[in-house]
């Protein structure tokens, strides 16, 4: 008797888990719809303004033509605006191009999941991080290949290096989660 009321609270206790998962599930979802709708949005209302000017013109576009310069200097790229200009062609960066929506998604990850606020400051710090960095690397590939061989400037643009960025930021997402839920060590006693 002792054993059935046992296993009637176990699977009345593993329901209750079960629902209260599905309920956390159902807010995380919805927690990271909403954020990244509102910081698509946002974003979106800042079409043409000096925020978006910052962000492609100066922070990405400038970037890319510095290094650029620096790795062949022979080129001779030059920042117009949100385009790579040089001679033999270059590419122009838009609204879209320079890493935004990864770095809204993975905010979005970061605020839905239940992150101590310490991993979620890391996370989101490390995220910009690691998107503005990939999204040069982007950029780069793509004006090189632009110049010597069309054919892979599609492929890379199209799938390729958007598929790498957001590849790279789940893999930090789930560093992150891994990093938040580990236990802390505890020295055994002498």
């Amino acid at each position: 008797m002792q054993d059935e009321q046992f296993l009637a609270s176990s699977d009345a206790n593993a329901s209750h888990q079960v629902g209260v998962a599905r309920r956390s599930m159902g807010r995380m979802a919805l927690t990271f719809v909403l954020v990244a709708a509102a910081l698509q949005w946002g974003w979106s209302l800042a079409s043409q303004s000096l925020l978006e000017k910052a962000v492609i013109d100066v922070a990405t576009v400038k970037t890319a033509v510095a290094v650029i310069n620096a790795l062949t200097p022979d080129v001779h790229a030059r920042a117009l605006g949100a385009t790579i200009k040089a001679p033999g062609g270059g590419i122009n960066v838009l609204n879209g191009c320079e890493g935004t929506e990864v770095l809204f998604l993975m905010f979005a990850a970061l605020w839905s999941y239940p992150l101590g606020w310490r991993w979620r400051g890391i996370g989101m710090a490390m995220s910009t991080v690691l998107v503005f960095g990939l999204n040069q690397v982007r950029l780069l590939a793509l004006f090189y290949s632009y110049r010597e061989n069309r054919t892979l400037f599609d492929q890379l643009h199209g799938l390729v290096m958007p598929l790498l960025l957001v590849v790279a930021a789940i893999g930090l997402f789930v560093w992150l989660v891994n990093q938040n839920d580990r236990k802390p060590m505890v020295a055994s006693p002498q």
